[in-house]
């Protein structure tokens, strides 16, 4: 047992080491979700699994807060209503369960942040093409090299692991690095 936690352990240190050297994207991604807030735009999130209850927490930081009482900002997990999406899967299809509100809810200058962590999620894929074609900024939170999305967003983060645990811990991380600097981007911290 002792090994396996060990293990662990040091696994997540030598990522996190390694996202040191990503300062510049996390500001990049940071900046355009700060544009897209200033102008009364909305950030969505999707994922699965993981990744859902990721971009679910997310989002619940911009709409409540993160650090401080302030005033919630515009910010939807596209998981996160169970009728809209069994009523897509149903009569559409898996690969279509975020592109379909995209579609229906996505406007210009709203941004879509897709969280995978293979980077080949073909329904987050979906989205974020959907998401371009409305002339959306797209974002991937990726692991394993990025997968298909990475030549899809606009922004990609990936973290360098093949591990999913590792791989998730750190796109947490990095969502609440963001959630703090859009707070302090928009004059909102108390």
């Amino acid at each position: 047992m002792h090994q396996i936690i060990q293990s662990h352990i040091k696994e997540h240190q030598d990522v996190l080491y390694t996202i040191n050297s990503f300062n510049d994207i996390i500001e990049k991604i940071a900046s355009t979700l700060i544009n897209c807030l200033k102008n009364d735009g909305t950030v969505y999130w999707c994922g699965n699994g993981g990744s859902a209850s990721d971009s679910q927490h997310l989002a619940g930081e911009l709409v409540g807060r993160f650090v401080g009482d302030r005033k919630p900002l515009r910010s939807i997990a596209l998981n996160a209503d169970s009728a809209v999406m069994t009523c897509i899967v149903n009569d559409y299809g898996y690969e279509h369960i975020f592109s379909r509100q995209v579609d229906g809810l996505g406007r210009e200058g709203d941004v879509l942040i897709g969280i995978t962590t293979s980077g080949n999620s073909q329904n987050v894929i979906n989205a974020l093409n959907a998401a371009k074609s409305k002339k959306m900024t797209t974002i991937g939170l990726l692991g394993k090299g990025g997968g298909k999305a990475r030549e899809v967003v606009d922004h990609a983060f990936v973290i360098p692991s093949n591990t999913t645990a590792r791989v998730q811990e750190m796109h947490i991380m990095v969502g609440h690095i963001l959630c703090d600097l859009i707070e302090e981007g928009l004059n909102l911290k108390s």
